[in-house]
């Protein structure tokens, strides 16, 4: 599949199919498989694009195995021909005789093209004017035997400098400029000493600019305001003496750990979970689908806590979140979608699977989509980030905080 690649070509359905199941390397099955090769072909030729995503190799091979093709709908007169040729079922594709008669029957009545006010007529042709035969190294010979040479231009060629030359000036003075800055930096920036720490450690209690009191008088400028009842915000880091620094207390706050970026906060959630979120974010209340979603405009944070269990639905995570996972149907039900960087980890005695995908919502809009299936004590747990295509650094950035404090608490 590697030497492959995701080529829709080299993938027709009676090859990828014994890839899709066994994920092993598929001989060339015939002369059917060389007719979708070239209703392929002909598809990219016109359409300007695949008739199958290309992003990804696995994807490609399962959507030739369980889809047909993209309807060839700008292929004009060629629109039966490429069709008939990327049916799935080989014995359904033309054979080569009817191939050869389609195409000899479109040759004959295809219009020749207008050229128009863009056509650019040759100057006449002047006998007496023939071009100077040269042999090949003629000018090589001469300068090798020492002859003049009679042109300027190759004199000016020879004072000009060598490129190996002025390639080894180059390095060298790339090299000079790296040697300076590693000595200006040496020499003029600040060393680091035992006082140069940070006086308060990592998780250590003290205050921030998300700190805030259980008696604040304007409870209503604080994140919290809007909040679902159903989970609570943890903007303050000050333990009590019944809470150790390396537990949590009751109320969600977390005194363990890196500090959040600014504008997040940890949300620890009645429903059994804690995980960072933006600031001002409402929280909707867990609906039919098992979902707990926290969103602001078109950005969308989707959690659900274990509602999948590996009886049902496997302990591969890649599996379930390629096949089963509710939250994905959209990609799978989608005509035009794509999909990328879908890899499995493992840690810590959990594993998981995690993809990059983008499809088309209800309104005709492309939104880009960031997810983790964790399988955890047997139940699958998924933390998705939903936002506009155009603005795939800020999912990226909201999801990274998402996935990376996301616990299970209940």
């Amino acid at each position: 599949m590697a030497v492959v690649g995701p080529v829709t070509e080299r993938w027709a359905p009676e090859q990828a199919g014994p890839v899709h199941e066994n994920w092993q390397l598929a001989a060339p099955i015939g002369p059917a498989t060389d007719l979708w090769a070239l209703g392929a072909l002909l598809f990219r030729a016109v359409q300007g694009h695949a008739p199958y995503p290309e992003e990804n190799t696995a994807e490609l091979v399962q959507l030739v195995c369980a889809e047909p093709p993209a309807f060839a709908e700008e292929c004009g007169p060629l629109r039966p021909v490429v069709e008939s040729l990327l049916r799935q079922d080989p014995t359904e594709r033309l054979d080569f005789e009817e191939l050869r008669g389609w195409l000899r029957s479109l040759v004959r009545s295809a219009p020749e093209p207008e050229a128009g006010t863009h056509v650019v007529s040759a100057p006449p042709l002047d006998a007496t004017r023939l071009p100077v035969v040269r042999r090949r190294g003629e000018i090589v010979r001469k300068r090798r035997a020492g002859l003049p040479d009679r042109q300027a231009r190759h004199k000016r060629q020879e004072k000009a400098p060598k490129p190996r030359r002025l390639g080894r000036t180059l390095l060298l003075l790339i090299l000079l400029a790296l040697a300076a800055a590693v000595a200006y930096a040496m020499v003029f920036m600040p060393k680091a000493g035992p006082d140069a720490s940070s006086s308060v450690q990592p998780g250590a209690a003290g205050p921030g600019p998300a700190a805030s009191s259980d008696t604040d008088p304007n409870p209503g400028t604080d994140g919290n305001a809007g909040a679902d009842p159903g989970s609570d915000e943890t903007p303050s880091s000050t333990p009590s003496k019944e809470n150790s620094p390396s537990q949590s207390s009751s109320s969600g706050t977390q005194t363990t750990g890196p500090d959040l970026p600014q504008g997040f906060t940890l949300r620890k959630d009645s429903e059994g979970f804690s995980v960072a979120v933006a600031r001002g974010w409402d929280r909707a209340p867990k609906n039919g689908s098992g979902q707990v979603i926290y969103s602001q405009g078109r950005f969308e944070l989707l959690i659900v806590p274990g509602r999948d269990t590996a009886s049902e639905y496997g302990d591969d995570p890649m599996t379930y979140q390629r096949e089963e996972e509710r939250e994905l149907q959209p990609f799978r039900d989608s005509t035009w979608a794509t999909s990328s960087g879908m890899r499995r980890i493992d840690v810590g005695g959990r594993s998981m699977a995690e993809g990059q995908f983008t499809w088309q919502d209800a309104g005709g809009r492309e939104i880009y989509v960031r997810n983790l299936a964790i399988l955890a004590d047997g139940r699958y747990h998924v933390v998705q980030l939903r936002g506009p295509e155009a603005e795939r650094d800020e999912v990226t950035r909201l999801f990274e905080q998402a996935s990376a404090t996301y616990q299970i608490t209940g």
